[in-house]
């Protein structure tokens, strides 16, 4: 994934500009990271489940925000353990199908310990 990559390289670039690599210990990153995901939840918070569908352009562009950083902190996260993104998701949904068989948990929320 080109593009991927070329975030990544721009992530290390911006980084090293300002000096700030020194605080980007996975540590620290999977903390932030965090930090983001709470912002993003907090976009929802006390929004009913039609409203959280049909946002509107300010909520959205709050949400767009929350997510970009999200996935900021997670590609840097993946390049300071030198993690492959793409490898590590193909992986994990492999997983998940051998989990979750479509035949026994479509239209379910159960978890795979309960079927």
């Amino acid at each position: 994934m080109k593009e991927l990559d070329d975030l990544r390289q721009r992530l290390r670039h911006f980084a090293a500009e300002r000096d700030w690599d020194q605080f980007h210990s996975p540590k620290n990153l999977s903390m932030a990271l965090s930090v983001e995901a709470s912002e993003l939840v907090e976009c929802f918070q006390w929004l009913t489940e039609e409203q959280s569908c049909n946002l509107t352009a300010e909520q959205l562009a709050a949400v767009t925000d929350e997510i970009a950083d999200i996935q900021l902190y997670l590609v840097r996260l993946a390049d300071k353990l030198n993690v492959d993104i793409p490898s590590a998701l193909n992986q994990k949904i492999a997983k998940n199908e051998a989990k979750y068989p479509a035949d026994k948990v479509r239209g379910s929320s159960k978890k795979y310990t309960e079927y």
